[in-house]
């Protein structure tokens, strides 16, 4: 029986559930059989549209679409969060199952700490994330750098510190995500200062990462981060949706290097752009002229997951006065005011 706290490696126990998802297709098995079973009454998850740059939100009441959501979209750059308060009524009649970066997973904790998402309701699927790619990036990178027609892409991964493209023909080629990102290409810059590699504030945290051996390519690293999580677990296993065995100790280790080199990564980052701000008043000057571009499209506000007042502050004539684009420097005063302790840095 797993407990929170445990490693495992699991993988589905379905042959075609295996094909069709990533690493043993243990988060597709687990998401179907948390649908059949009623543990939810929807699946919440992101499935490729008309191409690998188009990541489409869906709601799955069917478990036999599931299938539909397997595996990754790295230059599909949505963010789920939002859409429970939107359009999910904050799951406060619906239970639902949902796959989760480390930034969807903080999203929905500011909106449960606003009392906008009932998480008793919500079930997190966490997915290691690297990072993900602008699909507008992505495109002129894959054209100019790989010398490949964008279109012929079939399949993309990023592993080992590459961005690997696959074609229509079966051609795999690979880049240094460090040589892409130093000539601009790359992660959206949001991503590259990440700290959230491994979103344990899910119910379960499931990649890839550490999984060695004659497990490798066919079984799903797998951190239990909650009761929740281990419940749903067990009985998947106990249901033989999902086969399990106890996480290699080097697979571990490894797993940790790895989150620990992208962390290490990350503040690299943070440190190259926080240095561009400059001190005083030559980052107050920096952040004036930046907004400045501002053409009040209220953009930022609506899809910002921690943005959610029915009246926002920055409508209100007495705090910022109507009419005027630019608009006063007050309007992003109140913005930063408002969102500056609960960031999630998710890029929208």
């Amino acid at each position: 029986m797993a407990t929170k706290g445990d490693t495992i490696y699991a993988w589905a126990t379905d042959a075609a559930c295996q094909e069709r998802g990533e690493c043993g297709g243990a988060v597709t098995a687990l998401l179907t059989h948390a649908l059949k079973t009623d543990m939810v009454d929807a699946v919440l998850a992101v499935k490729k549209g008309q191409d690998i740059y188009d990541a489409v939100p869906v709601l799955i009441t069917d478990p036999a679409e599931i299938a539909e959501t397997a595996g990754s979209l790295h230059c599909g750059t949505l963010l789920l969060s939002k859409l429970f308060k939107n359009y999910l009524d904050g799951a406060q009649n619906m239970r639902i199952a949902v796959t989760v970066k480390g930034c969807d997973a903080m999203g929905l904790y500011e909106l449960a700490k606003r009392k906008q998402v009932n998480l008793d309701n919500v079930l997190m699927i966490g997915l290691n994330c690297g990072g993900t790619v602008s699909p507008v990036t992505a495109r002129k990178m894959i054209r100019e750098k790989f010398e490949v027609d964008p279109d012929d892409v079939v399949k993309e991964e990023i592993d080992k510190g590459q961005f690997i493209i696959v074609t229509k023909d079966g051609e795999h080629k690979g880049i240094s995500m460090d040589d892409l990102e130093d000539e601009g290409y790359g992660r959206r810059s949001n991503c590259r200062r990440c700290k959230m590699k491994i979103p344990r504030q899910a119910d379960l945290a499931c990649g890839n990462w550490g999984v060695i051996g004659d497990k490798a390519g066919k079984a799903t690293f797998v951190e239990v981060c909650s009761e929740k999580g281990a419940n749903l677990l067990n009985d998947a296993v106990k249901a033989g949706a999902v086969a399990t065995e106890p996480a290699n100790p080097k697979g571990v280790e490894i797993r940790g290097k790895v989150e620990n080199a992208m962390l290490k990564l990350g503040d690299k980052w943070r440190a190259r752009y926080f240095e561009g701000l400059g001190e005083g008043k030559e980052r107050l000057k920096k952040i004036l002229d930046d907004t400045s571009r501002c053409i009040k499209c209220y953009a930022c506000i609506e899809n910002c997951p921690i943005c959610y007042c029915v009246e926002c502050s920055t409508k209100k004539p007495y705090l910022v006065e109507p009419g005027q684009v630019p608009p006063p420097f007050m309007f992003h005063l109140i913005r930063y005011a408002h969102i500056a302790d609960s960031c999630i840095n998710c890029g929208q």
